[in-house]
């Protein structure tokens, strides 16, 4: 309807999962459900918006702190640093709802009603790209993109497990041609990754991230 504001980008985390055993980088994708109203039927990493309550969640360890001062980088000033921390939380949550994987230690206490039943190690999360949703589509987010080794976090790949939020979970070679219909903007963090990871196999902490935005209509790829 003409006049009215456009929606507000809501801020959200994805998880590209690597699994790079047997010499070889697949990463962890999954077909979202034709219900959905944001992006149905295609294939995407798992992830999903920030709660409000995702940046009070206990945590096993914290997001390291390069991780944490590339973050920051054209971030708002009243984002915070538990802000942040909830962003890590968001990532892994979602992977544990949509993929049926932990990453962390047991909660202390039993969990409340919807919480998750452990406490997100963060540790080990490389920030590595980010991407705002443009104007026009009736859900709009601003994504924070982490990559995470199964081996760093002592997850099974074959430990998977569909969910009615991601069906037909599987691992795609990062180099090799894709042969799932993914959204453009997957395919380009796709890609992202791809040159992180051939700049550098153990995708250091702090590295340069990818920024996705639009700008009079047009994508355009910063830095941060």
């Amino acid at each position: 309807m003409s006049g009215q504001r456009p929606l507000r980008p809501v801020d959200a985390a994805s998880v590209l999962l690597i699994d790079r055993s047997d010499d070889r980088f697949r990463v962890l994708v999954g077909k979202r459900s034709n219900r959905h109203v944001f992006m149905p039927d295609v294939y995407v990493f798992p992830g999903g918006r920030r709660d409000a309550s995702d940046s009070r969640v206990p945590v096993q360890a914290p997001l390291h702190p390069a991780a944490t001062e590339r973050l920051l980088l054209r971030t708002p000033v009243r984002t915070g640093v538990a802000t942040l921390r909830g962003l890590g939380v968001a990532a892994l949550r979602e992977l544990y709802e949509e993929a049926g994987l932990v990453v962390g230690a047991a909660a202390a206490e039993a969990p409340g009603a919807g919480a998750t039943p452990f406490r997100p190690d963060l540790s080990q999360l490389r920030f590595v790209a980010r991407a705002v949703t443009p104007p026009g589509p009736p859900r709009r987010y601003d994504t924070r993109f982490f990559a995470l080794f199964t081996d760093d976090v002592g997850v099974d790949p074959q430990a998977v497990r569909d969910s009615h939020e991601l069906s037909d979970l599987q691992w795609i070679d990062i180099f090799q041609t894709l042969k799932v219909d993914m959204p453009a903007i997957t395919v380009f963090i796709l890609e992202e990754l791809k040159i992180a990871l051939r700049n550098d196999p153990s995708l250091p902490f702090g590295g340069q991230a990818a920024f996705f935005l639009h700008r009079r209509g047009k994508l355009v790829r910063d830095t941060l």
